[in-house]
């Protein structure tokens, strides 16, 4: 026993013995981004599918677009509905576009976006959606607006449509190395000339949010109960991630995102943009308050997305790194019917990046670590889903998958997928794991990997129950480079209180780099 003991400790003690490094020998490189924001009107079909649908969706956009040279360019886009009928339609997919100069500011921009995803499974039937667009588009000091016609085609069922679409973009700056730098420490030598690093740390939140949604007023279902459109009284559970980033000492940007996992067929989730404030702080608890907009829907009554969440609540610092908060809402559709109190806990990672200094005081960081991340692309493949009310069929899904390393062998994995194909448009899962990877072999161009994951599933008529899914899987990568790496991997994804009982394959591609974060 002692001798296991000791294997433990020693083990545990080399795992996190690490060597200490000079900033100044840490290359870095900047990544000129940026964010689109974008809004579609999107007229409806003609063909009646059982119901009277809007004439028109608006349908907003956000992209995240990285140049690959100075006139291309790829990326990752949402889209969701916040007018018309169609609350509850969701979408993720891939970019690639062309970027040129006609005169002076005035530049041509073309794009194609491909993903999957939906609402209304009878207008859309496997998900898949393609929207190529061209138009022109003005910039000013990074920043641009533009104008583009495009065609929104859900080529697996009948909603498609060409529109106008209007759009702003908004320049981004995120300092990196390479991944082969991650997971070191580097302390600050004064007497350095290097300036790359010298600059106001970005600080930020990142939490994961467990809510409680108490329906109110005249909240009901959709057409998927019996009876249909039956009122809500029953509590929802909710789980969900959020992303803050202070622009002063106490003011803050955030993004968020929740799915429901339990009280009525899974289905529902919602996204949110806004700001927040600390009106109280001390060194160990904060009072703050939020203000969001954004869509939501899902299960409910069909509606027009467009969704307000203000709330308010209290942090306890634990660490430097980590809190937890208790909070409390309110979630309102605008122009629906949904409406509910909320209540909850998150729990926090605070976390200064990309600098050497806090941005508000000025304070001097004297030691710092690289993050390890990865950003992947899949195509994942389900076979023999099981489905309520339409016969079984495999599934395939495009997915957004980052990895956060915890060390040089563990890491964390976040996951959001949406179908496009398969008779299931609108299914969609977000889950979370712990991985565990190999060093890299034969002649360092392979390691694998294994991971446990679990998280919520939804929509498309998928029988997930109330959404609750487990996936274990195993899988190899392949090293191109130091930062870039293909992957393959296979597993089974179970729904423990549904039907599913399926068999996973996913091929992919994973960017690296690391982040530099305040110790």
């Amino acid at each position: 026993m002692k001798k296991l003991l000791l294997f433990f400790v020693t083990l545990f003690s080399l795992n996190n013995y690490s060597q200490t490094y000079d900033l100044s020998e840490l290359n870095g490189k900047e990544l000129k981004n940026n964010i689109r924001l974008s809004y579609i009107l999107v007229y409806q079909p003609d063909e009646q599918v059982g119901y009277t649908l809007d004439p028109t969706m608006g349908f907003i956009g956000l992209n995240y677009n990285i140049p690959l040279n100075d006139w291309l360019y790829t990326g990752l886009g949402f889209h969701t509905a916040i007018t018309g009928d169609q609350g509850g339609l969701f979408t993720l997919g891939v970019n690639l576009g062309v970027n040129k100069k006609i005169y002076k500011n005035l530049y041509f921009d073309a794009n194609v976006h491909f993903g999957g995803g939906g609402g209304f499974r009878s207008l859309v039937n496997g998900g898949g959606i393609i929207y190529p667009s061209a138009g022109l588009q003005y910039k000013k000091k990074g920043y641009s607006f533009g104008v583009q016609y495009g065609y929104v085609n859900f080529f697996t069922g009948i909603q498609k449509n060409d529109n106008v679409s209007f759009f702003i973009e908004i320049p981004t700056l995120v300092r990196t190395s390479s991944y082969e730098n991650a997971q070191k420490t580097f302390t600050l030598n004064n007497a350095s000339n290097d300036i790359f690093w010298k600059n106001p740390a970005v600080k930020s939140v990142q939490q994961v949010t467990f809510d409680y949604f108490f329906p109110t007023g005249d909240s009901r279902t959709d057409a998927s109960t019996t009876p249909s459109y039956k009122p809500i009284t029953n509590t929802l559970s909710i789980i969900g991630f959020e992303y803050q980033k202070y622009l002063t000492s106490n003011t803050f940007i955030y993004a968020h995102v929740d799915a429901m996992y339990s009280g009525l067929t899974a289905g529902f989730m919602d996204l949110f943009f806004g700001v927040g404030n600390n009106f109280i702080e001390t060194k160990y608890v904060n009072f703050f308050a939020k203000m969001g907009i954004g869509a939501a829907g899902g299960r409910i009554y069909p509606e027009n997305g467009l969704t307000m969440y203000p709330s308010a609540g209290f942090d306890v610092k634990l660490t430097e790194k980590f809190g937890l908060s208790a909070h409390g809402g309110y979630h309102r559709s605008i122009g629906g019917t949904f409406e509910a109190y909320t209540a909850g806990f998150s729990i926090k990672y605070y976390g200064l990046s990309g600098g050497i200094e806090d941005p508000f005081t000025g304070k001097q960081i004297t030691e710092l670590k690289t993050q390890g991340i990865q950003i992947g692309i899949q195509n994942q493949s389900y076979f023999d889903v099981a489905k309520f009310g339409i016969p079984d069929s495999d599934l395939q899904l495009i997915a957004l998958k980052i990895q956060y390393d915890l060390n040089h062998r563990f890491y964390i994995a976040g996951e959001a997928s949406f179908a496009y194909e398969g008779e299931s448009g609108g299914y969609a899962h977000g889950i979370f794991g712990l991985g565990i990877k190999s060093n890299k072999f034969l002649n360092d161009k392979f390691s694998a990997f294994l991971e446990l994951a679990a998280g919520v599933a939804g929509g498309g008529r998928v029988d997930s129950g109330e959404g609750i899914l487990v996936r274990p899987i195993a899988g190899l990568n392949y090293h191109l480079n130091n930062d870039l790496s293909f992957n393959i991997s296979g597993g089974q994804m179970v729904s423990p209180f549904g039907n599913v009982n399926s068999t996973n394959i996913n091929i992919g591609v994973n960017y690296g780099l690391s982040i530099l974060n305040g110790k």
